[in-house]
């Protein structure tokens, strides 16, 4: 188990190039852009978004990925949350190997009276642009996602947009995460602190009224 620590920002998409050169110019290479494309599972009854966590399975280019995560704190943009991540041999998931490493009980529970009945309820699509930053002694991982959130629902597409900067504290104290965030916000205009991830999202547009598709 880990526990991730991040925050988000949401980025107007007039500001993208903006941002781009920032992380640029700071690391000293233009970032190295990965297609991400990944598919979240939940019951129909939401079993998980019920128990606050979510459950992905991810194509990157090197293999899958799939995650389970609690969907944790939020304040300010700055998300802390549990995650267990394993690598699977193709498009499906296998739920016994994530029981097997995840220890949180109340979180295995979940997904465990979930499995039988999951389904695929949404889809994130995005390009992630990444570079690795150092900070007063910490690492941390700079991303800038830019794609789209996909839900069918009752045979209508629905689609909301991805346009977001995230940084990531690898390792290091947590204060240099957010004098980072300082340092980027005081130099890219319009940039605001995101408290929603990319999961709670998703069930958003899902759920959302059909007349709003």
């Amino acid at each position: 188990m880990g526990i991730e620590r991040e925050i988000k920002l949401a980025l107007p998409a007039d500001q993208v190039d903006a941002a781009t050169q920032w992380f640029t110019t700071r690391t000293g290479h233009p970032g190295k852009p990965i297609a991400l494309d990944n598919l979240y599972f939940d019951t129909p009854a939401l079993t998980l978004a019920r128990s606050k966590s979510a459950l992905r399975l991810r194509r990157t280019p090197d293999g899958w990925l799939q995650t389970f995560k609690t969907i944790g704190h939020a304040q300010s943009g700055m998300h802390s949350r549990h995650e267990w991540e394993i690598p699977v041999a193709g498009p499906a998931l296998e739920i016994d190997a994530l029981l097997a490493v995840c220890d949180d009980a109340q979180a295995a529970t979940a997904l465990r009276d979930a499995a039988p009945k999951l389904i695929e309820l949404f889809r994130t699509n995005f390009t992630r642009t990444l570079w690795p930053v150092t900070r007063d002694g910490a690492e941390i991982e700079a991303a800038v996602d830019r794609g789209e959130i996909v839900a069918e629902v009752d045979g209508i597409t629905r689609r909301a947009p991805i346009c977001e900067v995230e940084l990531e504290l690898k390792h290091g104290d947590e204060a240099a995460l957010h004098a980072l965030t300082s340092e980027l916000t005081s130099s890219v205009r319009g940039l605001a602190p995101d408290d929603i991830s990319k999961a709670e999202r998703g069930y958003r547009l899902r759920e959302r009224d059909a007349g709003q598709a």
